[in-house]
């Protein structure tokens, strides 16, 4: 009774209630998908009852696996495309979009920031409704199916590269810049040759998020497709589970899953690897800022 009445006066104070908390919420959101995963490498139909290990739904079914059905290998591609695209265009936009919005110190500077982290806050499914009106009654010229579901990828990548990328800005500063134009470099050169390969753990972190953001959306695509060849992987899921439900759906799912985390963990390594280092460098005598003239 003493016990549940120290509990009840402060529940926090026991660090094992946060934890036992913590791994609730864990189990909570990992197992369906565990679950999900597993059914994939189910030998029958079934996505209820385990019926054996088999890679059928992956490689072997002649029909109905990733490798030979037709529609999955071409969902599959899409994603890939998409996101490989998007990753290669709205990546570097966003990189000189941060490095401007960093270094803008007018009139503006402001509210061209606030306005650059608007589409963070609205809901995708309002962005992407605007874009398909937009390519209806304005840009009509832009055909829907791949360029269109490009260009929206890009319209809502960009924000998410500016946010990881200003970050770092502001955390290196502008003494690396100075360093090298009092040394007599270009401006232009020293944000080439110094700032840029300080900055590439990042870029190369954005490249991965941006990746691993379009290979998953549902909503932009859904608004700017054109017929099955632009279906992607989310969008054929939410088809099919719902129609004609097959551990075949499990299966690209999950290729999809462990694409995207690869992706976020190549991201996640690279930052830590660069903190590494840069904790290294920092610990010595000094940093030797080396360029041609």
């Amino acid at each position: 009774m003493n016990l549940l009445r120290r509990l009840l006066a402060n529940p926090w104070r026991r660090r094992r209630f946060l934890a036992a908390f913590t791994w609730g919420y864990v189990v909570w959101a990992i197992v369906p998908v565990i679950i999900a995963m597993a059914f994939s490498f189910n030998a029958g139909r079934s996505r209820s009852t385990w019926q054996g290990f088999s890679l059928r739904w992956y490689i072997t079914d002649p029909d109905l696996s990733v490798l030979h059905n037709p529609l999955l290998r071409t969902a599959l591609l899409q994603s890939l495309k998409l996101a490989a695209l998007t990753m290669l265009v709205a990546t570097p936009i966003g990189v000189l979009m941060a490095l401007g919005l960093a270094r803008w110190r007018g009139r503006g500077a402001g509210a061209s920031n606030f306005l650059m982290l608007l589409p963070l806050v609205t809901p995708e499914i309002v962005l992407a409704s605007g874009i398909f009106l937009v390519f209806v009654f304005l840009f009509d010229f832009v055909p829907f199916g791949t360029p269109a579901q490009v260009l929206g990828h890009v319209t809502w990548s960009i924000p998410y590269v500016v946010v990881v990328m200003r970050g770092r800005v502001f955390g290196l500063g502008n003494e690396y810049e100075e360093a090298a134009m009092d040394l007599g470099a270009p401006r232009v050169d020293a944000i080439r040759r110094v700032l840029l390969p300080l900055l590439f753990p990042a870029i190369f972190a954005s490249f991965m998020i941006v990746f691993a953001l379009s290979i998953d959306d549902f909503i932009t695509s859904q608004f700017l497709s054109r017929g099955q060849e632009s279906t992607t992987v989310p969008m054929l899921i939410y088809s099919g589970g719902r129609t004609a439900p097959n551990p075949s759906l499990n299966a690209v799912a999950t290729i999809m899953l462990m694409i995207s985390l690869g992706a976020i963990g190549v991201a996640a390594a690279s930052m830590r690897s660069f903190a590494r280092r840069r904790g290294g460098a920092q610990g010595s005598t000094g940093e030797l800022i080396r360029f041609e003239i």
